[in-house]
């Protein structure tokens, strides 16, 4: 037994160290076990990291008017805390009386995308469809002149229409709260 024992080392680390291909930006993320099954997700068009690239502007500038035509009607925009806006109509008065009352300026930097296509649910509240995850800095200035720079997830999914109906925003809203309030 301990003279298999390095043999059977040295074949593992052999065959660990064989050219692998990497696999290119265009196949699945997971491969199918059949042909007429679909990969559980794969990337997605690069026009959805180019939809959000354009909405953080128009976010930043106050438009929110335009920034919100991305929105289904029965959108749902949720954050990590469990509270939430429902309905594009109130997404975007929540949004537009936050920047109008509560943010003096805004600014988004570092920003990270990744455009996702989920073919088959997992165990989880993921939705079939077209999905952009992104990360990015966030450097705000409040009308309370307080000024904080936190980090942000946030999901979006697209429906049939591509019409924003979902997004998750994944933020620790403790800091904010507390530079909101005066003393």
């Amino acid at each position: 037994m301990r003279k298999l024992f390095p043999a059977f080392i040295a074949s593992v680390l052999i065959l660990s160290c064989e050219d692998k291909k990497e696999p290119s930006p265009s196949e699945p993320l997971v491969k199918s076990s059949t042909e007429e099954t679909p990969a559980q997700s794969e990337f997605a068009d690069s026009k959805y990291m180019e939809w959000g690239k354009q909405r953080l502007v128009q976010f930043e500038n106050g438009d929110i008017d335009t920034w919100g035509s991305q929105f289904s009607e029965n959108a749902v925009y949720q954050w990590s805390a469990g509270d939430s806006v429902a309905g594009k109509d109130a997404i975007i008065k929540y949004w537009k009386e936050r920047r109008k009352n509560v943010i003096e300026t805004i600014k988004f930097t570092n920003d990270i995308w990744l455009p996702i296509k989920v073919n088959q649910s997992q165990k989880g509240p993921d939705l079939p469809g077209n999905w952009l995850l992104s990360w990015y800095q966030v450097d705000v200035t409040y009308k309370t002149k307080k000024s904080l720079t936190y980090w942000v997830h946030t999901d979006i999914h697209y429906n049939e229409r591509d019409q924003v109906d979902r997004v998750i925003q994944y933020i620790d809203r403790a800091p904010i709260n507390a530079a909101l309030h005066t003393k």
